[in-house]
């Protein structure tokens, strides 16, 4: 594999001729670089008006490789060939250099460039790049590829220093300008032996003239990007380090690459570098890995339109109230803060109030409302912020959180943020971690990326509280009041969704948007009289596990479980009653003509579910064949000890006298092996804000719970 190396933009803030004066005193040896050992001119030539001067030198380096390496391949030192043309009149310097030691095993490409800065004629530029292909070496290639490249760039860290100490020496003799090159009068004999670094005049004292080249332009620190030059897709060495933060010159590398592969291969708007860069990070600056993860991402935002989330997105009121979560300040690094109130927040709720969809945008809107804060406060503070902090409250936090469903819709988040917002979060500060934490941990984490994983610090209790606690990351003034600070937080406290606020598939929510999910974890049915809902689900290994959790929103119905080996057929059906309505969503499977012992038999005992309850159970499968989870309408018998109906009877009888029930399901089939540790071990039994029942998770048959 070939390896490639770009260098950013490199200004030195001095004019071309000085800049020029500088590096030729790197020749012929220099010790401001060890392993550079000398230099030998092979041919030099000129133009005949004295503004081209070509130089050809052979150089000798020491390269810093084992011993026995260098035994086996049978030299101590390695011999460059380079070729340098500078143009006095275009002010520009071209270096190209190649091996010639072991040049039919090792090829190793180099260019550099020195010019005029685009927007200042006093500063000079500089532009690196090489390419390294080793076809073969004694066996020793992936060895040999190390030491070449770890030589390289530390000999590239060095080189701008090496530059900046000749120009230091230079103006510590007083020379800090050099007249720029005019070309010769015609009846003047060109006197080639002249030609030399400053094939101008000789070199003018401090003390004679000024130096131009101290001034700063205004915007000389903008984004390359924004620059109305030429050169306005290069990026500065300057602005990485003041935008971008800290980076070793083959990360540089790779982000110029990057950046350059998609102003040249892809089409549409080009994303911001900071955002490049992270999806560099999330991949361990891997080129074909970060690209392919950053395509995948780019065609995703432009599908469904994200980039004009945070203009087109407005939550509901009902999110608005009861989502538990905002921005809050900032941390001690200058990093934006989001506090998250999970206790406090009705998962269950919101996930059936408003949907996954509008969870999920709301989510999306969080982080690009994040990465603007943190350009915000790059700008307000002068230097790189690039991630932000979030702040967990778990203060009751119980196991009505981690009904399966709503675990579910979670990871399918995480998944989405992990894919295209990767290293996006700086610090995840997690308080008041109840006990039941470490189950939901243990269920999360395997799907949160390990880089993200380090970022997470837990804190039980009040261990928050004092040294090692929040006060090491945030400010005491900023310090929410309910963690005991004096800081007012005005994040919604969350709290229970009415359930008369769940939106079924009859009420979908009004939006113009393209839809991110097209599928959504629960489903709304109708239950009508004489005809019932039913859902089929084919096992093939004998002992499986089906889930299910669902909520009564209108009426009362039985709910049962069968087994049957015969495959039932769909079929859609008018309701007995003359003044019912049209089926709809009902799907009845179980024929008429089935005779219960016989074609099918009962798995579960029916189970009356009234209205406005939340119904979880799981059921642990005998025989592979087919299983029917059927919804019916509950029509209550009067009491066979009386001829007087019960009160509850008459008051179910007004409740059914609409001929139509509505609920909302969900369920799941795991292999038997899968379900004990796994999210459905949870069984699905907690729902709304019940507490942990009693059931054990470890039964044969299965389990059932109301929550009411």
């Amino acid at each position: 594999m070939v390896q490639k190396y770009q260098s950013p933009v490199r200004v030195y803030k001095y004019p071309f001729e000085l800049v020029m004066a500088a590096y030729e005193k790197r020749f012929p040896t220099c010790p401001e670089i060890p392993v550079f050992l000398g230099s030998e001119i092979l041919q030099e030539s000129h133009s005949d008006d004295g503004a081209v001067h070509i130089i050809e030198r052979s150089c000798k380096l020491n390269v810093d490789a084992p011993r026995l390496l260098k035994k086996i391949a049978g030299v101590e030192f390695v011999f460059f060939i380079q070729k340098n043309t500078v143009n006095w009149k275009e002010r520009t310097l071209l270096i190209e250099a190649h091996n010639e030691t072991f040049a039919n095993r090792v090829v190793v490409l180099e260019t550099c460039s020195y010019s005029v800065h685009p927007e200042n004629e006093e500063w000079t530029c500089f532009e690196q790049s090489a390419s390294l292909d080793i076809k073969s070496f004694f066996g020793f290639e992936s060895t040999v590829e190390k030491i070449a490249m770890k030589q390289y760039t530390a000999n590239i860290k060095r080189g701008k220093e090496v530059i900046e100490h000749y120009l230091k020496e230079l103006i510590s003799q007083g020379i800090t300008f050099i007249p720029r090159w005019t070309p010769p009068p015609v009846s003047r004999q060109k006197d080639k032996g002249a030609l030399a670094v400053g094939c101008n005049p000789g070199m003018v004292p401090a003390e004679t003239c000024t130096q131009g080249a101290t001034k700063e332009q205004p915007g000389s620190s903008c984004p390359a990007a924004e620059m109305a030059s030429p050169d306005a897709d290069k990026l500065d060495a300057d602005y990485i380090e003041r935008y971008l933060g800290h980076l070793t010159p083959m990360q540089e590398s790779c982000l110029i690459r990057l950046r350059q592969w998609l102003q040249e291969m892809h089409k549409g708007k080009i994303p911001r570098d900071e955002h490049i860069l992270r999806f560099l990070r999330a991949r361990d600056f891997n080129l074909d890995k970060a690209r392919e993860m950053l395509c995948q991402s780019l065609t995703w935002r432009k599908q469904y339109q994200v980039d004009y989330i945070l203009q087109t997105w407005r939550p509901p009121p009902l999110l608005e109230e009861y989502y538990a979560g905002g921005w809050h300040y900032q941390d001690t690094d200058g990093r934006p803060l989001y506090i998250l109130r999970l206790g406090q927040m009705d998962t269950k709720g919101l996930v059936k109030a408003v949907g996954e969809e509008s969870l999920l945008r709301h989510v999306l809107s969080i982080n690009e409302e994040g990465q603007k804060r943190c350009e915000e406060n790059t700008n307000l503070f002068g230097r790189p912020i690039t991630s932000w902090t979030c702040l967990v409250d778990l203060e009751g936090l119980n196991m009505r959180h981690l009904w399966r469903p709503g675990v579910k819709a979670l990871l399918r988040i995480i998944e989405v943020v992990e894919d295209n917002y990767p290293e996006t979060l700086g610090r995840l500060l997690i308080v008041r971690a109840p006990r039941v934490f470490p189950v939901l941990w243990t269920l999360v984490s395997p799907f949160i990326n390990e880089n993200t994983r380090q970022k997470f610090l837990i804190y039980s209790g009040n261990n928050y509280q004092g040294p090692g606690g929040l006060v090491d990351y945030l400010d005491k003034d900023v310090i929410p009041d309910f963690l005991g600070g004096d800081c007012v937080c005005n994040v919604a406290e969350g709290g229970l969704v009415p359930k008369s606020l769940y939106q079924t598939d009859e009420e979908p929510e009004n939006s113009d948007h393209i839809r991110l999910w097209t599928e959504t974890i629960y489903h709304s049915a109708n239950v009508l009289k004489g005809a019932p809902h039913e859902i089929v689900v084919e096992i093939l290994e004998g002992e499986s596990v089906i889930t299910w959790d669902f909520d009564i929103l209108k009426g009362d119905v039985v709910f049962c479980l069968f087994h049957s080996k015969r495959a039932p057929e769909t079929s859609r059906r008018e309701a007995a009653s003359s003044g019912a309505a049209a089926a709809g969503d009902n799907v009845q499977l179980i024929d008429r003509s089935w005779v219960l012992g016989v074609d099918y038999s009962r798995m579960e005992s029916p189970l009356v579910c009234r209205e406005g309850e939340s119904i979880q159970g799981s059921h642990v499968t005998r025989w592979p064949g087919f299983y029917v989870l059927q919804w019916k309408m509950h029509s209550p018998l009067p009491c066979s000890g009386t001829s007087l109906p019960r009160v509850d009877d008459v008051l179910a009888s007004l409740q059914v006298s609409s001929h139509k029930c509505k609920l909302m399901y969900y369920f799941e089939v795991l292999a038997s092996k899968d379900f004990r540790g796994s999210m459905s071990s949870l069984e699905s039994c907690n729902s709304g804000f019940s507490q942990l029942s009693g059931a054990s998770s470890n039964q044969s048959q299965s389990s059932s719970l109301i929550s009411r």
